[in-house]
């Protein structure tokens, strides 16, 4: 979530962690302060966890976390986060029976390592949120929302989002990770370029192929082709926080996470060569964990 100013930037993780061991099982909420890398981990007992099963809408302890909006009541080490926020006019990720959201047919499979689900592109947010005493105006704002679900994060992956751009209405998010699957492993991808009215995707499970994919210190390039378009992106990251993630043994993981980075995109048809995007995305959620090189194709 960012404010209409771009001067806070905010994400806010619920989850539960179910672990073999029952006394290491817990719900949670994590949040990361964009613009000071600063985290907070706040746990809750299991049994304060619950989940609607036909809606998007979650409760943990006094937090409520739905399609429509957040309510969040949140104390943690020196931290305090009080406050609700409401969400309108959300860009979706169509549904159809072949192809079950971001993922495609490849949602219908029972032993996925890891799930990803993306509930809205880019809505509106309205509201305020009092942290650590500051009143935080975030109406006006753009907001992104997904989900991930399963028994832990890939040994190897790439995740961005960005949707700050020249032209509002533009929303951007990519995902590459090494998947395993049947006993071996590929390397599997998740782009959609909201443009225009018009929702562009580049997956595995589309036929789409990566042409190029470079990992450095503080950037990422990677080129994906269609059969009718061609999408470049150069990612730049930038202030970090540390969040836990999923593992075997439960939270245990921890990733470098940023809301401060910067994607350059170009878009362009592959038969005429023209340039339908060539845009900056500010304001970029973005990381990178694991062996990157067993991403290479």
């Amino acid at each position: 979530m960012v404010d209409a100013f771009e001067r806070h930037r905010l994400a806010v993780i619920p989850g539960i962690s179910l672990c073999r061991n029952a006394a290491q099982s817990h719900a949670f909420v994590q949040v990361l302060q964009g613009d000071s890398g600063r985290t907070l981990y706040s746990r809750y007992p299991v049994a304060q966890f619950h989940a609607e099963e036909k809606r998007s809408d979650l409760t943990i302890g006094p937090n409520r976390f739905t399609s429509q909006g957040v309510e969040l009541d949140l104390k943690a080490q020196d931290w305090r986060i009080t406050g609700g926020l409401s969400f309108s006019d959300p860009v979706v990720w169509p549904i159809t029976w072949r192809a079950p959201g971001v993922m495609g047919w490849y949602a219908w499979a029972p032993f996925m390592q890891c799930y990803h689900g993306i509930l809205s592109l880019d809505h509106t947010l309205h509201g305020v949120l009092n942290i650590q005493g500051e009143q935080v105006d975030l109406t006006g704002g753009r907001g992104y929302m997904e989900k991930d679900w399963g028994c832990s994060f890939p040994s190897a992956y790439i995740w961005m989002q960005s949707n700050h751009f020249e032209k509002p209405g533009t929303s951007f998010t990519a995902s590459i990770a090494r998947i395993p699957w049947l006993h071996r492993s590929f390397t599997g991808f998740l782009v959609g370029l909201h443009h225009d009215q018009h929702l562009y995707t580049f997956a595995t499970y589309t036929g789409a192929v990566i042409e190029k994919l470079v990992v450095a210190d503080n950037e990422i390039i990677f080129i994906i082709r269609s059969s009718d378009y061609r999408l470049t992106v150069h990612a730049f990251r930038a202030l970090t926080g540390s969040l836990r993630a999923p593992a075997a043994a439960g939270m245990t993981n921890r990733i470098a996470e940023t809301l401060s980075g910067k994607v350059l995109l170009r878009l362009q048809t592959i038969r005429e060569g023209r340039v339908l995007l060539e845009q900056v995305g500010r304001q970029a959620g973005m990381d990178a964990a694991g062996d990157l090189q067993h991403l290479a194709v």
